[in-house]
């Protein structure tokens, strides 16, 4: 029995309260009169105005030993970070015969549609609008591999998401450094964001306070003048003390990877023995508590550690969007496609501020703020190219 891609359900007509499985709430933004009618979306815009601070008041826990680190759901966390690949069964003629994961996951779509059997109703919904499309990396352009310095993307993906950034203004908000993320994608006709949004290099844009303290104007590699924008610089320091010491403490944990990304550190163990995790974990543990403005959150395989500032990928996004002069503009419909937990702050202010869309990329069931869902980088790059095709046709 072949298994059915497609479900007769419209989107538009399912209202459901979606849990963000996200590790803090940042300051709902303003209300934004970006894109999508409320009308046409399953949520209501919060209607609340964003504070300009951004620490957060995060509670910490005493420092102790590892019960410590169990009570507080850091192993738990750890196992669901990443949730196992979706087996597909075949019958005696090599088809694919449905089983409880698939029919988990065709009930799950009915709350997350693919955008690729819904996208002719989402570009009917786009026409007479300026799409500004912002791509997470890894697990997104690229597919997750077993060491994160190997994340390449395909000659036919860079070829897709130029191609994109021709017809729309395109950024990728990553978790890795801005430079790291830059060298594996290589294109000059995109806007980056590193470090899950501190480190953000995008049009220049008028000047404000927070530009003066934050950010200025520099010239990128093809000698443009771009306007880098750095929130957390003064936690430099300290994020690179961190890093050292991490390097230390886990050096006898085979398997485990420490990544610097300049403004967070990324603590790697896809390759650990899942009995060493515990380790791992102590490890971080250990180090943090002796750091109370840095806190932690999860990643896919991955534990990163963070300055508490109210920043990230969704304040990426807002930002972006104003730099680009498409904040408080009816006309525009912004879509983030991301696939980790740290894009849920994107999909989220999508969600609330009623801007746009969000689009998961995961082969297995989640809870998300996103409204659509794709399977996987394959998925994601055949959307890149019917967006080009349908901006095309529409120009005729």
């Amino acid at each position: 029995m072949k298994l059915r891609r497609e479900l007769n359900l419209d989107p538009m007509d399912l209202k459901s309260n979606h849990a963000a499985p996200v590790l803090t709430d940042p300051t709902p933004l303003s209300k934004s009169r970006l894109g999508v009618h409320s009308s046409r979306l399953p949520y209501s815009p919060p209607g609340a105005a964003f504070s300009a601070g951004l620490f957060l008041t995060i509670p910490r826990r005493k420092a102790g030993l590892l019960d410590d680190v169990r009570s507080n759901s850091w192993l738990d966390a750890m196992k669901s970070s990443s949730p196992p690949h979706r087996k597909i069964t075949k019958d005696v003629n090599n088809e694919p015969v449905a089983n409880e994961a698939d029919i988990a996951y065709h009930t799950w779509m009915v709350k997350y549609p693919s955008a690729l059997t819904y996208f002719e109703q989402i570009t009917n919904y786009a026409k007479g609008k300026r799409i500004a499309l912002f791509l997470d990396y890894d697990g997104t352009l690229s597919p997750i591999v077993d060491n994160p310095d190997c994340a390449f993307m395909s000659d036919a993906m860079r070829a897709a998401v130029k191609r994109v950034a021709k017809h729309f203004p395109t950024a990728i908000i990553s978790g890795r450094s801005h430079d790291k993320v830059y060298e594996f994608v290589g294109l000059k006709e995109l806007y980056y964001a590193g470090s899950h949004g501190m480190d953000i290099m995008g049009p220049v844009r008028q000047s404000t306070a927070d530009d003066h303290r934050n950010g200025f104007t520099t010239t990128d590699k093809q000698g443009k003048d771009v306007n880098l924008f750095q929130p957390a610089a003064e936690f430099l320091p300290m994020i690179g003390e961190v890093y050292e010491s991490l390097v230390e403490s886990t050096k006898d944990i085979e398997g485990a990877k420490v990544e610097n990304n300049k403004f967070c550190v990324s603590v790697h163990y896809r390759n650990v023995d899942e009995k060493s995790w515990p380790a791992v974990a102590q490890c971080v543990h250990d180090i943090l508590k002796d750091y109370p403005r840095l806190r932690l959150t999860h990643g896919r395989k991955v534990l990163e550690v963070r300055p508490t500032i109210n920043w990230d990928k969704g304040k990426a996004v807002t930002f972006l969007l104003e730099s680009l002069g498409l904040s408080d503009c009816e006309d525009v419909l912004p879509i983030y496609i991301g696939d980790d937990r740290t894009d849920e702050d994107a999909f989220k202010v999508l969600r609330e501020g009623n801007r746009g869309y969000g689009i998961l990329v995961s082969a297995v069931p989640k809870e998300s703020n996103a409204f659509y869902s794709l399977r996987e980088p394959s998925e994601v790059m055949e959307f890149l190219k019917s967006l080009v095709m349908w901006r095309k046709s529409s120009a005729l």
